[in-house]
């Protein structure tokens, strides 16, 4: 029986099809990444902390990765981190050769109504982060409050670096929550500068340390009793200050423990990185792993113990995807609450 002309070419074609499909579906991770360079793309500046982790995790990711690609950092600062998770969302290739180091306050930026924003952060596929961050409202030493029931009592100022900025911020969550009584003064330029005006006597102290840069830029001050610690804030404590009240233990009620957990969430993704939305599963489950192996590699551990790198409490990209989905839950009322504390 013989066939007509358009079923021979219908045929033909779907031979073909199938012919040129194969190798694509049968494509191993280790063959598509061969030969090929992932860019790390950071959202922050050269020559800061960001960079300089994303740097040497960049030299020590290429061995974890199958295929071994090369890797090379690209830098795209701009709106607190927003300009590069824009573009890691909205431009940047969905194959698998681009990984996003962002900013902390990137995944919660359109929670919180900024219109810039422009991408939904659930959607993103994390990879995991290798530390993460604990908060502490910080006085000098002559400061004329010693705990954190004094300063419910009784008015002290603290630095900041604008209305809108991250210890600005957090100081206002900290007046709305557990009921301080912080008054913010703004214009100084980094905590660097804050802490010499905490020393000069201009203000008395800090509303956001974080305890990973005093430990690395001031790493006496608490052993030697410089400063005063009033409470730690965060989604877990800080096992070696335990003495500090943490925030959380504080909460009047459920909803205020809610807004301080969507508050401080930033704190709890640490140093994240992710990959675009629509990454193929098996790229994106071998660069997770690949990530979580760099952070258990002794080589960049040593090399990041060497150069001041708090590397030390690192958590999966799963974890993240969790810890976001659930922030994004928050109940609408307490957005609303955060939003205006968000924006001063």
């Amino acid at each position: 029986m013989h066939r007509n002309p358009i079923s021979r070419i219908v045929a033909a074609l779907s031979a073909a099809v199938a012919f040129c499909a194969q190798p694509a579906s049968a494509q191993s991770v280790a063959d598509f990444y061969r030969g090929k360079t992932v860019t790390l793309l950071i959202s922050s500046g050269t020559g800061g902390g960001y960079d300089t982790l994303s740097r040497s995790i960049a030299r020590h990711l290429p061995k974890h990765i199958p295929g071994n690609p090369a890797v090379i950092v690209r830098n795209m600062p701009g709106a607190g981190g927003i300009t590069a998770t824009n573009s890691l969302y909205n431009q940047q290739l969905k194959d698998g050769t681009v990984i996003g180091g962002v900013q902390n306050n990137t995944p919660f930026e359109p929670l919180f109504g900024a219109k810039e924003a422009q991408y939904d952060a659930t959607k993103f596929n994390w990879l995991g982060t290798p530390s993460i961050e604990t908060g502490i409202l910080t006085v000098w030493k002559t400061s004329p409050v010693d705990t954190l029931a004094d300063v419910q009592k009784r008015e002290i100022t603290v630095g900041s670096v604008g209305v809108r900025s991250t210890p600005s911020f957090y100081a206002r969550i900290l007046n709305e929550t557990l009921g301080t009584k912080l008054k913010i003064i703004v214009g100084y330029e980094s905590q660097s500068r804050a802490f010499l005006a905490m020393e000069r006597g201009e203000i008395d102290g800090y509303p956001s340390v974080f305890y990973s840069a005093l430990m690395s830029t001031k790493p006496t001050w608490i052993k030697d009793k410089t400063v005063k610690l009033l409470v730690q804030f965060g989604l877990e404590k800080e096992a070696a200050i335990a003495d500090v009240p943490f925030a959380l233990d504080h909460a009047k009620n459920p909803d205020e423990r809610q807004l301080m957990e969507a508050a401080f969430a930033a704190l709890a993704a640490g140093r994240p990185y992710l990959m675009p939305p629509g990454v193929p599963e098996d790229r994106l489950a071998a660069m997770r792993k690949a990530l979580v192996d760099v952070f258990k590699d002794p080589d960049f551990l040593a090399e990041a113990n060497k150069i001041g790198l708090d590397v030390n409490t690192p958590r999966s990209g799963a974890q993240l995807q969790e810890l976001i989905g659930r922030i994004y839950q928050t109940p609408a009322t307490l957005v609303d609450r955060l939003r205006k504390l968000s924006s001063g």
